[in-house]
C-alpha cells in the first residue's frame, strides 16, 4: 500500500511529506502512537482521530480478508439454532452468517485499572491513549496470525486458529500475549500511572460466525463455548 495515496483518499495528503520523512511505511503504519503523531507535526486532535481510526479499519478489512489460504481445510459449516448461539443478556439472534463449530484459541486482553483512570483522566486524553493501546494489541495479534474479533471497552477479544486454520495456533496465542504485555507497557503513562493488562487463555471447540441481530444488522464475529468464558474468567 501507497503511504502517500492513503493519506490523499483520507484528505490527509498534507501529511504525506511528514510520513515519508520519518520512513512511515505500510508495515509501520498499524504501530502508530498518538505521540508519533504528535511528533510528526499532527498537531491537530481531529487529524490524529482520522488517521488513528482510519489504520483501524485496515485492520478490520485485513482480518476479514486473509491474503492467505488456511493451512488446512476448516470444518464444515453447520447451521446452529438461535438459542445455542445467543450469548446471556444479549438481544434474540434471528440468523446467523457462516456459523461453524471450530476449534480456536480465544485470548482475553483487559487494562488494569481502567474503571480508577477513567475518574483521573480527560475523556479526550483518555480515548487516544485507549486508540493506542487497543492499536498495540492488535499488532501483535495480527502479527502472530491472529485475529481481532471484538473491542469490549477497555478489553481486546482475540481468535487465533480463526479465520484461518493454524495447528500452532495455541503457542501463537502464548507468544502474543507476551509481547502485548511489553507492548502496553512500553506506552506511555496516562494519568500518572503506566498501562498494564491482565491476559486469559483457552482453547476448545467453539461455535464461531457473524451474527444477526434483532435490529437486521450484523454484529462483530463471535465465539461461543466454554474457551471464550474460561479466557474472560483467566483474565479477571
Amino acid at each position: 500500500m501507497d503511504v502517500r495515496v492513503w493519506l490523499e483518499s483520507l484528505g490527509l495528503g498534507d501529511y504525506a511529506n511528514a510520513f515519508a520523512a520519518n520512513d512511515i511505511d505500510a508495515v509501520l503504519l498499524p504501530s502508530l502512537t498518538v505521540e508519533d503523531l504528535r511528533d510528526m507535526g499532527v498537531t491537530s486532535v481531529g487529524h490524529r482521530r482520522r488517521l488513528l481510526d482510519a489504520i483501524a479499519a485496515l485492520y478490520a478489512q485485513a482480518a476479514v480478508t486473509p491474503d492467505q489460504p488456511p493451512a488446512r481445510t476448516p470444518p464444515a459449516a453447520e447451521p446452529v439454532g438461535a438459542e445455542a448461539i445467543a450469548p446471556a443478556g444479549a438481544a434474540p439472534i434471528q440468523a446467523a452468517s457462516a456459523v461453524q463449530r471450530r476449534q480456536i484459541t480465544v485470548v482475553f486482553c483487559d487494562l488494569v485499572g481502567s474503571t480508577a483512570l477513567s475518574a483521573r483522566v480527560d475523556p479526550e486524553d483518555l480515548r487516544e491513549f485507549l486508540d493506542s493501546y487497543r492499536a498495540a494489541v492488535a499488532a501483535v495479534v495480527q502479527e502472530h496470525t491472529g485475529w481481532v474479533a471484538q473491542y469490549l471497552g477497555d478489553g481486546v477479544l482475540a481468535y487465533f486458529g480463526y479465520p484461518k486454520a493454524s495447528e500452532y495456533a495455541c503457542e501463537q496465542a502464548v507468544r502474543a500475549s507476551l509481547r502485548i504485555i511489553n507492548a502496553v507497557a512500553g506506552l506511555a503513562a496516562v494519568g500518572g500511572q503506566p498501562p498494564q493488562v491482565r491476559i486469559g487463555i483457552a482453547t476448545g471447540l467453539t461455535v464461531v460466525g457473524k451474527l444477526v441481530g434483532t435490529s437486521g444488522g450484523l454484529a462483530e464475529f463471535s465465539a461461543v463455548g466454554e474457551a471464550p468464558n474460561l479466557a474472560a474468567r483467566a483474565q479477571s
